[in-house]
């Protein structure tokens, strides 16, 4: 259809239309995300458009205040149980859908009604008690008693900051936490060291030997020092939030602002990451807002007895895969709870960083789920949450407000662009996302190819296939390939083999291959970083078997929940070889600063030899997979210069066998052919299954 031409009068004032349509081009020239990938451009209204609701709803939910986001989030600060300037208590909750609530606890025999525990209607679906200093003290346990229209029932407070289990009857209750003397940190301003990002992630319960649930403080004493001498920076810790079942690996969450009381109590929590800061190791939590336990007793689940209070209703109310109820991120109230959450874990518990779990099924309606992603069509498709993407948003956001040096990392496996570019330039705002096809092609690669089939140029382009402007998170495993009904990796090299051939006299042929691989994937891995990388507690030495929490096909055992530091720390065991590598190899990369910002430049790949090599920085790595070839004057071509080994994955005290001799200097020759491109030969002998890293000099 032909437009019509603008008269005189609206050529000189445009209409609200045109001047909608021209300010979204004006922004659509200012997102960073569209200027730098133009590949994008026909997807440019979705992507301005999820910007702009992310603008919107901030300012719906500030009202423009100067606090902003920061002012917003305090909904743990008026909810809850809290004292008051006399001395007393004052206890709130929102529950819209209720027509009467009543604390019961230790304090009152658990009886409902009691006038001094009645909650009153304030407004807005909020109820409040103010109740005098000595109507309960620290220490007690208490509940909610909820009546609404067909119903009642006992309910833990939504904003409960401490919730335990009981030994004999094992029902949760929330417990007053009001000790005489808060928490004295001994590390005040901490800021991390982080460039680049080197992550061990753990989970307290089962970092000890001990066949039980290790504590806060036992982590702390034993377990921290371990990780501060191997070298990492950082610990992303698993399982915080409280879930009634300790088998969900703490993905079930109940109880939002409350650490698990399983390990601890929440000052131990604090000494923990107290300790950690003293080691120089930032802490990240592994904070689920993705979805919640279906728990009506233990958790928020029907806490006012409607089914939408804090819920999606119908069809997206559960997940279809996870059997979890899954948050209504449009509205506000939601927002209040889940903005405030993450500011409560940095504020409260000094975590430096968040690290959201399950972001791939908020960003979409299906969750991702029997759904390829092939192309940018696939992320536009009508398929987004708005909704979520708006959260995730914000929540970036605001914790990037709070702290300038706050980690944000999502676990996200579908690729969409822009979800680790800052909010300015029309991201999402993480700092860093997963890189989950990683371990995937590790995975696939040990099961289908036999070793002379693996190709340097397909290994090179999965670890280095990203988008250019975001930064990823590499790893080979994590706890995902560790659980029960998996293998980690060292378990699918060596197998059953692991039981009888570890020991240092002992020169099974599996076992060593194992070990060799086994290096080699782990440096590779670390090498080509663009972001950060991560490891699971144990996998850096080998820890044989799975992960199996107590459950009834296993008779509640914790055999297999723990960590058996014993095989590392045992001289006659090839465990510490392998650790010995992980800690020169997190050495080397961890002293070069800003390694994982040095462009890679490829020197070297050759599928028929199964060699890889590449640069970074004054950094040379040299790979050769193949499982039976060794080179004598391998010619790589390089730049010009000096180069001595720093590091070869087969030195004896690695569980290799010293073939290579580190003290040699290797000098480049020149080749008349290649001087314009400034490089040279550089000749190496290559031991099979071995990878040497080199300085230029």
């Amino acid at each position: 259809m032909a437009q019509k031409k603008n008269t005189a009068a609206s050529a000189s004032k445009p209409s609200p239309a045109t001047k909608s349509a021209a300010a979204r081009k004006a922004r659509k020239r200012t997102l960073g995300i569209l200027r730098d990938d133009p590949w994008l451009e026909p997807y440019a209204e979705a992507i301005v458009g999820r910007h702009e609701d992310a603008k919107r709803r901030e300012k719906e939910l500030t009202g423009g205040h100067r606090g902003g986001l920061d002012q917003f989030a305090n909904a743990h600060n008026y909810f809850g149980l809290h004292r008051t300037a006399d001395g007393g208590w004052v206890f709130r909750e929102w529950a819209p859908h209720a027509t009467a609530i009543s604390l019961i606890g230790d304090f009152n025999g658990w009886k409902a009604g009691v006038p001094e525990y009645t909650l009153h209607p304030v407004g807005n679906g909020n109820w409040e008690v103010t109740m005098p200093f000595e109507a309960m003290h620290h220490g007690q346990l208490y509940k909610m008693y909820v009546s609404w229209d067909g119903g009642s029932g006992e309910r833990i407070p939504a904003y409960a900051t401490r919730v335990v289990q009981d030994e004999n009857t094992h029902l949760f209750s929330a417990q007053i936490w009001d000790p005489a003397e808060p928490y004295n940190w001994k590390v005040n301003n901490f800021e991390p060291d982080t460039r680049p990002l080197l992550i061990y992630e753990c989970h307290i319960g089962m970092a000890q030997d001990k066949e039980g649930v290790g504590t806060y403080n036992e982590f702390r004493d034993n377990i921290l020092p371990r990780i501060a001498a191997d070298g990492y920076n950082a610990i992303q810790i698993m399982a915080i939030q409280e879930h009634p079942y300790y088998g969900s690996f703490g993905y079930h969450v109940s109880n939002f602002y409350a650490p698990s009381s399983r390990f601890g109590t929440p000052y131990e929590l604090k000494s923990l990451i107290d300790r950690a800061h003293e080691l120089g190791l930032a802490c990240i939590l592994d904070i689920v807002h993705s979805h919640a336990v279906k728990n009506e007793a233990e958790g928020l689940a029907r806490l006012d007895g409607s089914y939408d209070q804090y819920f999606n209703t119908g069809a997206r109310r559960e997940h279809p895969a996870w059997d979890s109820l899954l948050f209504n991120y449009g509205r506000t109230e939601v927002l209040h709870f889940l903005l405030s959450n993450c500011k409560y874990w940095i504020e409260e518990f000094r975590f430096d960083g968040l690290r959201f779990d399950g972001v791939t099924s908020m960003l979409y309606y299906n969750h991702g789920l029997g759904q390829d992603f092939n192309g940018y069509a696939d992320y536009y498709n009508g398929n987004q949450d708005t909704d979520a993407i708006t959260y995730l948003t914000l929540a970036n956001k605001l914790v990037h407000s709070i702290s300038k040096n706050a980690i944000t990392i999502a676990e996200e496996m579908s690729g969409m662009p822009g979800l680790a570019l800052p909010v300015k330039d029309g991201g999402i705002g993480f700092d860093y996302r997963m890189a989950m096809g990683i371990p995937d092609y590790w995975i696939k690669l040990l099961k289908e190819k036999k070793d002379e089939d693996w190709h340097p140029t397909s290994i090179f382009w999965e670890l280095t296939n990203r988008r250019a402007d975001e930064k990823t998170i590499s790893y080979s495993e994590s706890h995902d390939q560790a659980l029960v009904g998996d293998k980690t990796i060292i378990f699918r090299l060596i197998d059953d083999k692991m039981y009888w051939h570890m020991m240092m006299d002992d020169n099974d042929m599996t076992v060593a291959r194992g070990i060799a691989l086994h290096k080699m994937i782990r440096l590779v891995t670390l090498a080509t970083i663009n972001g950060g990388y991560l490891n699971f507690m144990g996998n850096e030495w080998g820890h044989p078997e799975w992960i199996d929490f107590p459950r009834e096909g296993n008779g509640w055992s914790y055999k297999y929940a723990r960590r058996q530091w014993n095989l590392v720390d045992n001289p006659n065991l090839k465990y510490h070889l392998l650790n010995n590598f992980d800690n020169a190899m997190v050495e080397l990369v961890g002293d070069v600063y800003n390694f994982q910002a040095l462009p890679i430049r490829k020197l070297w790949e050759k599928d028929d030899d199964q060699i890889l090599a590449f640069m970074r920085g004054d950094l040379c790595f040299v790979f050769n997979f193949s499982p039976d070839k060794s080179y004598d004057g391998y010619g790589i071509l390089a730049p010009a210069g000096c180069y001595r080994a720093v590091l070869d994955t087969d030195r004896p005290v690695f569980g290799g066998f010293g073939n290579v001799d580190d003290s040699v200097r290797h000098f480049t020759t020149p080749d008349p052919l290649y001087a314009p491109a400034g490089v040279e030969w550089l000749r190496l002998y290559l031991p099979a299954r071995t990878a040497i890293v080199l300085r230029r000099t």
